[in-house]
């Protein structure tokens, strides 16, 4: 009897064609369905984080530890530049420290040589050597200053006799005897020249063209 009642329960079809056989047009009820499978919840009140929630703090966290050694670079760069520049500064400081103590010891030895050229004793192999000491201060820097006619320097001239000027009118103190050569390396004087000093009219100390008919003109 109970395979009789199975047999006698009725069999219900139901039809979940989204497009209808006969018409040819979608139904109303598949679109329905369609959205609400589609549109399945993403968990129990759980939301997916995407590009929309914001940037990953992870990467955030790297962009600063990039910037931090970004920075960290550039100061040590700029450190090792300046120490470059103290240290050529100082290498060359150096250099010319050697230079104007070698040369400083050999000026005595110059000092002879131009007095025994002024006696005519400059000769000979006396010459030769005094040449070849010469040159080899030259090549290290050394250079001599102070000649007859050249303005007053108080940096670079020591005047130790002073002549007055003749007449009235603008003047200009030249040298007008060189006593001791002075000599200097770059920049640095080693010593002054030792000098005695005039005043002359500044158009003839100038060696001008205008100098008028030679009497001294008054100031306005």
């Amino acid at each position: 009897m109970a395979d009789e009642q199975k047999q006698e329960e009725p069999v219900t079809f139901r039809d979940r064609r989204k497009v209808d056989p006969e018409t040819g047009e979608v139904r109303p009820d598949a679109d329905a369905n369609g959205a609400a499978d589609t549109a399945a919840p993403a968990g129990d009140g759980e939301q997916v984080a995407g590009p929309a929630d914001g940037e990953d703090p992870e990467l955030e966290k790297l962009r600063a530890e990039v910037a931090e050694r970004t920075a960290d670079l550039q100061r040590v760069s700029a450190e090792y530049a300046n120490y470059r520049r103290r240290a050529d500064r100082d290498r060359e400081q150096t250099k010319v420290d050697a230079k104007v103590s070698f040369a400083n010891d050999l000026l005595v030895v110059l000092d002879d040589f131009e007095r025994a050229a002024q006696h005519g004793d400059l000769t000979g192999p006396f010459k030769a050597a005094a040449d070849k000491v010469t040159t080899v201060l030259t090549k290290l820097g050394l250079e001599p200053f102070g000649t007859e006619g050249e303005s007053f320097d108080p940096q670079l001239h020591e005047a130790v006799q002073h002549e007055p000027a003749e007449g009235s009118g603008p003047t200009v103190t030249v040298l007008s005897t060189v006593l001791r050569r002075g000599y200097r390396i770059s920049d640095r004087v080693l010593r002054p020249a030792m000098v005695t000093v005039q005043d002359r009219p500044e158009a003839s100390a100038g060696g001008g063209a205008d100098a008028g008919d030679g009497e001294p003109q008054n100031p306005a």
